[in-house]
């Protein structure tokens, strides 16, 4: 159980190999429970031998912190992996589909962009969480001009609805206390952990800014 009334879920850079297992264990300790969710997220790999070997080493720090494995759009990798669950995009698949390949105990997440209506409609399809964003600019979710979803829309849907809201996109330990007051349950974190270590500042200390997120979030609850 943690102690933090908004987690972190650590979304993976495309690159997970060479040192970024040592990197994913620093993130995960430094947080004192903070993170409890990882996305294995990987493009322009269609080899699910090769996924399946950069996974491998990622699942088990996990399993080993009790941080959930989430993969990435891909059922049939979540499948052969025995991940936790699953992250769909509105194009990677249906959740009701999902939860037939992956059974009653995966965690399905869904992308909402910023419609409460395709909340709903995941919701109803079984979704164990939405996830809204971009919030903010981000490199790691290009949408562009999208429309980007508000704290009220975090206030409504908590007010609403049990199911987990994820807040997703461009989020800092600088600018997230707004969706930590608003009720977000998760804060969807890559940029901000894996390409600075400190608040607004190049580096890579992943734990330095996993504390920084856990200090930010325990002054804004």
């Amino acid at each position: 159980m943690s102690d933090f009334s908004t987690q972190l879920y650590l979304i993976s850079p495309l690159d997970v190999g060479g040192e970024f297992p040592a990197r994913l264990s620093r993130a995960i300790e430094a947080g004192g429970g903070l993170v409890t969710a990882f996305q294995f997220r990987i493009k322009g790999i269609t080899d699910q031998h090769e996924a399946a070997r950069l996974a491998e080493p990622l699942q088990e720090i996990c399993a080993a912190h009790d941080v959930a494995f989430i993969v990435n759009d891909d059922v049939a990798l979540a499948k052969r992996l025995k991940a936790d669950g699953v992250h769909l995009g509105q194009d990677d698949g249906d959740p009701k589909e999902a939860r037939e390949e992956l059974g009653r105990d995966a965690q399905i997440g869904v992308t909402c962009h910023a419609s409460m209506h395709l909340a709903m409609e995941a919701g109803e399809a079984g979704a164990d969480y939405v996830a809204f964003g971009s919030f903010f600019e981000s490199t790691t979710k290009d949408k562009g001009d999208a429309e980007r979803p508000t704290t009220d829309m975090i206030e409504r849907w908590v007010k609403l609805f049990e199911i987990p809201l994820v807040a997703i996109g461009g989020i800092t330990p600088d600018n997230c206390g707004p969706l930590v007051k608003a009720g977000a349950d998760f804060l969807a974190v890559s940029g901000a952990v894996w390409n600075r270590g400190s608040r607004g500042g190049p580096g890579g200390d992943e734990a330095k800014a996993v504390r920084d997120f856990a200090q930010a979030i325990k002054a804004a609850s």
